[in-house]
């Protein structure tokens, strides 16, 4: 079952400065699940914003619901994201979730709030270029590749958001987000050879677009885009 533990790391490493990005280097998606009731959450949550102006990194973070009974319901989780985040947890073959989680191109991940550890696994974790994604006038194209994948469409909100907390372990404290993830759909299956996908309006103006080609359930991302 769903359990509310946090991991906690022993090893303490510094902050280290951003690598510059190629041009054209493939994004590497960075995703965070998180709980609004979650105390431990705010530290990796205020890492990975600080990743979200990177040119290479796609941040998304995740509301997830099983803290949602122990005195604030978070206001961004959906239990489309906790599903989410226990296809990880299956597919890295444990047998909990927690908060937080940072997983790092749907292939490794880290509890998000040691700064040096984290950009060290997005280091190791880079995706090689997968198939070309293409986003135009409400539609996706994905070329030509190796291997079988959903094609899933991921709308976020990029803006810094406050949201006060009212209850529960971080009640009395006003939390930001950005790039909250609000809406996630399977578009179809990708089979390696170019396929065009038609996107649904989004359900509000100022959200963004992201595109990921990724293994499932749980599995490595192979290619991403956003708009």
């Amino acid at each position: 079952m769903k359990i509310r533990g946090t991991l906690m790391l022993a090893a303490a490493l510094g902050m280290t400065g951003a690598p510059p990005a190629a041009a054209n280097a493939p994004l590497t998606v960075v995703e965070l699940f998180q709980s609004q009731g979650c105390s431990s959450c705010p530290p990796a949550n205020a890492n990975v914003m600080a990743l979200a102006d990177r040119p290479d990194i796609l941040a998304l973070s995740f509301g997830v619901t099983y803290w949602d009974q122990l005195g604030w319901k978070d206001t961004f989780a959906s239990p489309r994201y906790t599903d989410r985040q226990w296809d990880y947890a299956h597919a890295f073959h444990r047998t909990q979730v927690f908060t937080p989680e940072v997983v790092v191109n749907g292939r490794a991940d880290v509890v998000g709030q040691d700064r040096g550890e984290l950009e060290a696994l997005i280091e190791r974790e880079r995706t090689a270029a997968g198939p070309d994604i293409r986003l135009d006038r409400g539609a996706v194209t994905v070329g030509s590749g190796d291997g079988v994948a959903e094609i899933l469409l991921v709308r976020f909100d990029p803006r810094l958001v406050q949201v006060p907390v009212q209850r529960g372990e971080n009640g009395g404290r006003t939390l930001p987000h950005r790039n909250v993830v609000k809406e996630l759909l399977v578009l179809g299956h990708w089979t390696g050879k170019p396929t065009t996908f038609i996107l649904p309006p989004a359900s509000d103006a100022v959200l963004r677009t992201a595109i990921l080609v990724q293994k499932t359930p749980g599995g490595p991302i192979l290619a991403a885009a956003r708009d």
